[in-house]
């Protein structure tokens, strides 16, 4: 490759639009991630209402799983749409946290399916966790990598990196503590309904110490 085009290669134009591209491709990702998760969704069976709604209740685990992994993808989705629409250039390491991140993405549908086994809880429920603690992690070193090279644009809200940063943070903890827990109880997954009040607690120390006079 000759300078010259080495030069266009990494001008700010070809940047922006490999960002552009990136965030087109990951939504397109997340979108077939989603869609696979109905794909394996068990259809009720039987030859009367009592029987259709009694197949629907025995079936009840995978649809709660489904639910779980359409909310979480979904809120991956959110926190990196709400990221990437102010990033304005791409470089290889954050392409490659990206793609990291991608794949455990694509890799949650499976992990959907592997928590709805009937055996083995903990080693179950604790891969799903696993799996959704390093995506929580990627998308935490995917905003350093953009904080700390200022990849996002110069119109940026101050307050949309640190927001999207302690959604991401509040999510990653949640599953994080969920590991632990699930080696002493099947409640375990009360941990990931508390995702709510932890991002609330977290926003709420960010705001406190935003207020505090230095």
């Amino acid at each position: 490759m000759s300078s010259s085009t080495r030069a266009i290669a990494g001008s700010p134009e070809s940047r922006a639009v490999a960002a552009e591209r990136m965030t087109f491709f990951t939504d397109a990702v997340l979108a077939i991630a989603m869609t696979l998760l109905a794909l394996d969704l068990p259809v009720p069976e039987g030859a009367t209402n009592a029987e259709v709604l009694h197949s629907f209740g025995e079936h009840r685990g995978e649809y709660m799983a489904f639910l779980i992994s359409f909310l979480v993808i979904a809120a991956h989705w959110r926190s990196h749409h709400g990221l990437y629409r102010y990033v304005g250039s791409m470089t290889p390491r954050l392409s490659g946290l990206n793609t990291a991140w991608l794949l455990t993405q694509v890799v949650t549908p499976f992990a959907t399916k592997v928590i709805t086994g009937e055996s083995a809880f903990e080693t179950r429920f604790i891969f799903y966790a696993v799996v959704q603690t390093l995506a929580g992690g990627l998308f935490l070193l995917m905003l350093r990598q953009i904080r700390r090279h200022r990849l996002y644009r110069d119109d940026t809200p101050p307050e949309v990196l640190t927001d999207v940063g302690t959604g991401a943070l509040a999510m990653a903890l949640a599953f994080v503590v969920s590991i632990p827990a699930a080696l002493f109880t099947h409640w375990a997954y009360l941990c990931w309904a508390a995702l709510p009040l932890a991002d609330s607690v977290l926003r709420g120390l960010r705001r406190h110490r935003t207020a505090s006079p230095a």
